[in-house]
């Protein structure tokens, strides 16, 4: 069976039986989205005056000095109270009041918390407390006179472990850019929750603050990468609005901004890592740098609301039907509840792209069935924070229930994901794609590196007409990634119609020379099925059927000569970040290095 075959299954006959050929018709009016342009990134427009007070601030002259020259330097403090767009989780934040963080399922006793960071713990619990992120939670748990408290104890707690800043990154989780960038924009958004209690813990809280914004401005060009250097900047903006004297601080660091985004943002609006978490913190970092600005009442520079309105409907291509997240580099089902809190935060109303080809994905949306395919190589390896193995995988979804899906949720590791299965999520085989002798098709390296595989990939989008009158989106895309070890380029072929019942493919192994190697190679192709997706075998092992949550029934079969079918454990993680023991179908065996082809069908029955 070929994917350029009309193919359905008789239910009277297991057998796949052909239907009248379609013609392929070259696709018009995609949805791209509108390329970046320089002037997006570029700084502000601003007077003259300013430009000088932004260049003399850049060169180390004090922004006291620059400010006011003939008067006293004025005391710390928070000019303005912040009203957050951006909801926390409030079940996390009484989960703070009762005594715990909690983070992705895994519950850590406060009193455990070493806030110095000497004791190396789970990223996802040092990046929530070290950033604290969880002060958005707290605030949403309920009142100021209940939540403050609880504030102020972490904050002293934190403070007591962390007297004096280093002289640079890198002494500890305490002190990267990113988290240091996120925690002063954190303390000034929520400083009603830290600046409540006594006065001598009061000017503690803005000692603080005072000396993190200086520690930024010297170091924020020393991120770990640029989505982090994008959160030391917006810490230095809002600095910049909401601290006393602040002015040449915010021109300082409005330009630094736009350059850093500049440099995390591909020309469609997705960030450069591909991770769908990712794009929801770039996100959320402008929206609260945005509730800044409208504190202070004044407006955000124009490119900063472009960026905004750009990054948004990437973040919607990867959305299945009903709102939540696919699973891609790192990423887990985020739920549709909170998605739609962040881009209701944005402001934007937008559609999501169809064709995403800087950032590396295609969606096709076909009547309720959704269909997420990666067609294009991993990140490099500085943008890369949960970087995945996953080209040319796909997740499929139908009314919003999950069919095919990848295991996701490597970012999540240290919750209840044991971090020893990092790596493993990350690899090729948790994805639904094919796999040659057990090998990822790009190594994956420790600390959410990648290493060489994947440089290239190739991508065709057309629609296919059939005489019947019918339409189906096809996707062909291939990498390269085992062509420097096997010899072999992989090419994947996707059919779906438009009635959203019937998604045809093909596998295609072809030699990356003109002439192919000898001998043979094993090779897999896995679909892992969704959570709730109830799996039965047919009697002739080439196909499943799968029984959705909703009841619904879908058929998978295969086509002749390609092998049997096989019903293996797998695992997916929720959007909670919490593994999902689910099962996955695999079509494995030995292909000629000379290349071959491996066909296959999932269509809705009734």
């Amino acid at each position: 069976m070929t994917a350029e075959d009309d193919l359905t299954r008789n239910p009277a006959d297991p057998r796949l039986t052909k239907l009248p050929p379609v013609e392929p018709v070259a696709l018009d009016g995609l949805e791209p989205g509108r390329a970046l342009a320089l002037a997006d990134f570029g700084p502000p427009m601003v007077a003259p005056g300013e430009r000088l007070l932004r260049m003399a601030y850049r060169l180390g002259l004090p922004a006291a000095l620059l400010s006011n020259p003939l008067g006293r330097s004025k005391k710390p403090r928070v000019t303005a109270t912040v009203i957050n767009a951006v909801p926390g989780n409030a079940a996390a934040g009484t989960a703070l009041r009762a005594g715990h963080f909690v983070i992705h399922g895994a519950r850590t006793a406060i009193a455990q918390i070493d806030f110095a960071g000497a004791q190396r713990v789970a990223p996802p619990l040092e990046r929530c407390v070290h950033s604290f992120a969880w002060l958005a939670d707290l605030d949403a748990c309920g009142a100021r006179e209940q939540t403050a408290p609880v504030a102020e104890r972490i904050l002293g707690a934190w403070l007591q472990a962390n007297p004096k800043a280093p002289g640079r990154p890198g002494k500890g989780p305490a002190w990267s850019v990113g988290n240091t960038g996120m925690r002063l924009l954190n303390w000034l958004s929520f400083a009603p929750l830290i600046l409540s209690g006594d006065k001598a813990f009061r000017s503690r809280a803005l000692a603080a603050i005072a000396e993190t914004a200086r520690w930024l401005d010297r170091n924020v060009g020393k991120a770990e990468d640029s989505l982090a250097e994008v959160a030391g900047w917006c810490g230095i903006v809002a600095a910049g609005l909401l601290l006393p004297e602040g002015t040449p601080r915010r021109l300082y660091g409005e330009a630094g901004l736009m350059k850093a985004l500049g440099e995390t943002i591909g020309d469609d609006g997705g960030v450069l890592s591909r991770s769908p978490l990712a794009q929801m913190e770039a996100i959320a970092l402008l929206v609260r740098l945005r509730n800044c600005y409208q504190a202070t009442r004044r407006d955000p520079p124009e490119a900063m609301e472009n960026v905004i309105a750009l990054l948004v409907p990437p973040l919607l291509a990867l959305c299945h039907g009903d709102g939540s997240l696919g699973s891609w580099h790192g990423g887990w089902a985020v739920s549709g509840a909170e998605v739609d809190a962040l881009v209701k935060a944005s402001g934007v109303r937008t559609r999501p792209l169809r064709e995403v080809r800087q950032w590396g994905y295609q969606r096709v949306a076909a009547h309720r069935t959704i269909l997420q395919f990666d067609t294009a190589p991993p990140p490099m390896p500085g943008q890369a924070r949960s970087g995945c193995a996953s080209t040319l995988a796909f997740e499929l979804s139908h009314s919003g229930e999950r069919i095919i899906v990848n295991c996701g949720g490597a970012a999540s590791g240290g919750g209840l994901v044991p971090v020893r299965l990092e790596q493993g999520l990350r690899a090729t085989a948790a994805h639904s794609t094919l796999t040659l002798d057990d090998a990822n098709s790009t190594a994956v390296l420790i600390n959410g590196v990648i290493g060489q595989g994947v440089s290239m990939v190739d991508i065709d989008r057309k629609t296919l007409q059939a005489e019947s009158g019918g339409n189906a989106t096809r996707l062909e895309a291939s990498h390269n990634g085992y062509a420097a070890r096997y010899g072999l380029t992989h090419k994947r072929i996707l059919i779906l119609r438009d009635d959203g019942s019937e998604l045809r493919g093909e596998d295609l192994l072809v030699p990356a020379a003109r002439k192919g190697k000898r001998g043979r190679i094993g090779f897999a192709i896995r679909f892992h099925l969704g959570a709730g997706v109830t799996v039965a075998p047919v009697e002739d092992k080439q196909g499943a059927s799968l029984q959705l949550p909703d009841g619904s029934l879908w058929m998978f079969r295969i086509g002749s000569g390609v092998g049997e079918v096989a019903i293996e454990d797998s695992l997916w993680v929720d959007g909670q970040g919490r593994p999902q023991a689910t099962q996955q179908l695999v079509i494995e065996g030995m292909v000629s290095r000379g290349g071959g082809s491996f066909g296959w069908l999932f269509k809705k029955v009734g």
